[in-house]
């Protein structure tokens, strides 16, 4: 008589309950990655029974757009982005309305009247990359940045990381960041 070799089975049974845990230990462990975007506050709606179609005059705004070649144009010229933070605080801090006691600029009548009137307008391309744009924003953030740590300085004394929260508030009314953000075409 010929002996048959037994093959042993494997108990199937429990593989899906296996499974499952392993299913739920990747779930609970694995971190999953978001992304912030950028941090800017959208403008309020206009509040009932308010006009908030204000008229800017044309000295107060800097025009700044983004082409699809990324290449950054102020008033169609254009320039690199190394130039991009002066050209944006001399703009700021033009004082040409002798109104703001705490500026430094030079009164051309081709920029702002005062700070506080200032608008950056940017613009940019259908094609216009992602990070070109983010870089425009960074360099409009150091302008910005460097204004109101000058004035903490000069004004009120004080680093800017030292400032307590009403200070805070003082040193953006001075600068307000004011930046309009239009539609592509």
């Amino acid at each position: 008589m010929r002996r048959s070799k037994l093959i042993p089975e494997v108990n199937a049974g429990s593989m899906a309950d296996i499974a499952f845990l392993l299913l739920i230990f990747f779930l609970v462990t694995a971190t999953i990655s978001s992304d912030e975007g950028i941090n800017r506050l959208l403008p309020k709606e206009c509040p009932p029974g308010q006009v908030c179609d204000a008229v800017i005059a044309e000295r107060n705004i800097l025009r700044i757009m983004i082409n699809n070649d990324d290449d950054i144009m102020i008033e169609n010229n254009i320039i690199p982005i190394s130039e991009l933070k002066e050209i944006t605080k001399t703009f700021l801090d033009n004082n040409g309305d002798s109104s703001c006691h705490y500026c430094h600029g030079t009164k051309a009548s081709n920029a702002s009247d005062n700070p506080k009137e200032a608008v950056l307008s940017l613009q940019n391309g259908r094609h216009t990359s992602y990070k070109q744009f983010i870089a425009v924003q960074d360099e409009l953030s150091k302008a910005y940045y460097e204004l109101r740590n000058t004035y903490s300085m000069n004004v009120l004394k004080k680093p800017s990381d030292k400032l307590s929260k009403k200070e805070l508030k003082q040193v953006k009314d001075a600068y307000p960041f004011i930046l309009s953000e239009a539609e592509t075409k």
